[in-house]
């Protein structure tokens, strides 16, 4: 019989985000169907409030890694602390959400315990008692079913690929593990967060909407002059009024290195592609961007795909996108921005 670890770091008020909630959901339905036992393990500055909140989520039994040395992220005690949770568990396959902070840690960790791992899963389902996940490679244009035997199985599972888990809190004690941390494993400390004002966030993970800007934005118009100034206006104001997720094509965010004219507020950090980000918005709007492949790529998991291109015979019509709208994107988004109303 599989032991079903849940694995999940809590947040600074000690409660679990989106992605654990999303690997708890994952963890459950594999724990039904293979009729498993599911135990639940948090790690961080406080577990109490995370082990009540899914406390009847079917978990056998509730173990944690509390204190200020696992407030932070910090690979020394983060992997500490994982590597105790996993082997109080004597899991066979752990389930974690593919945060940045577990992402980090969970590949050493399973070396540790003498296990294997995936990353960048999407999906989980077992069959015939056999576990199957299913992942992306090569920047996800290839698709892959994997099934394992060796023990204990890490699945980091990417945020948005599952629905969250969803139930009654309760009341539940969780066992503490205890984990020895040392001065050396204090060496790396946190000095500090430093975030932009929320009104000048263009990276918003959680929006309904992605609006991807392309490098027409900064080639010549009809007129034939560039209107940067102008198309800047046009974004940041659309963005604020709808609190849209902003994302670019590589060649816009590469326009910088050229010496070219760009959008001041747009960075790597924006990419949105093949070798950019892979975003899960539930509806995506592309603006002066002609949908190439390696770009179109990163628009994989987006529900309701739309473009605006002056050309007819873009990528984005060839079937990439749901609706195109062949028109000037400076004239339909001050159109746009006009309907709406500032948030």
């Amino acid at each position: 019989m599989d032991t079903i670890l849940f694995l999940a770091h809590t947040e600074e008020d000690g409660t679990l985000g989106k992605p654990a909630l999303e690997a708890l959901g994952a963890a459950v339905e594999l724990n039904q169907a293979l009729k498993g036992t599911l135990v639940a393990a948090l790690y961080g500055a406080t577990a109490q409030p995370a082990a009540d909140a899914i406390a009847n989520c079917g978990a056998s039994r509730f173990l944690a890694v509390a204190g200020e040395d696992f407030a932070s992220a910090r690979y020394a005690t983060d992997a500490a602390a994982c590597e105790a949770l996993l082997r109080a568990a004597q899991a066979t396959i752990v389930i974690t959400a593919a945060t940045s902070r577990s992402s980090r840690v969970m590949a050493g960790v399973t070396r540790r315990v003498g296990g294997c791992v995936d990353t960048h899963v999407t999906a989980i389902a077992a069959g015939s008692g056999s576990v199957t996940v299913t992942r992306w490679f090569y920047r996800q244009r290839i698709e892959a079913s994997l099934t394992r035997t060796q023990r204990p199985w890490v699945l980091l599972l990417d945020p948005g690929a599952h629905s969250p888990w969803q139930g009654a809190s309760g009341s539940v004690t969780p066992e503490l593990i205890a984990v020895p941390v040392t001065e050396s494993m204090r060496r790396t400390t946190v000095r500090g967060m430093i975030t932009p004002p929320a009104d000048q966030q263009t990276i918003r993970p959680d929006a309904k909407l992605l609006f991807v800007a392309g490098a027409g934005w900064t080639k010549k118009q009809k007129d034939g002059q560039t209107h940067v100034p102008e198309a800047e206006t046009l974004i940041v104001d659309f963005l604020h009024k709808s609190k849209a997720s902003l994302g670019s094509s590589k060649s816009l965010v590469e326009l910088t290195g050229e010496n070219q004219s760009a959008l001041r507020f747009m960075s790597h950090l924006n990419q949105v592609g093949q070798t950019g980000a892979t975003p899960r918005h539930p509806k995506g709007l592309s603006t002066c961007c002609h949908g190439e492949e390696p770009h179109t790529v990163g628009w994989r998991f987006i529900g309701e795909r739309r473009a605006i291109n002056l050309d007819p015979n873009c990528g984005w019509a060839r079937g990439k996108a749901d609706v195109l709208y062949v028109a000037d994107a400076f004239e339909v988004m001050g159109k746009v921005n006009a309907l709406l109303l500032p948030s």
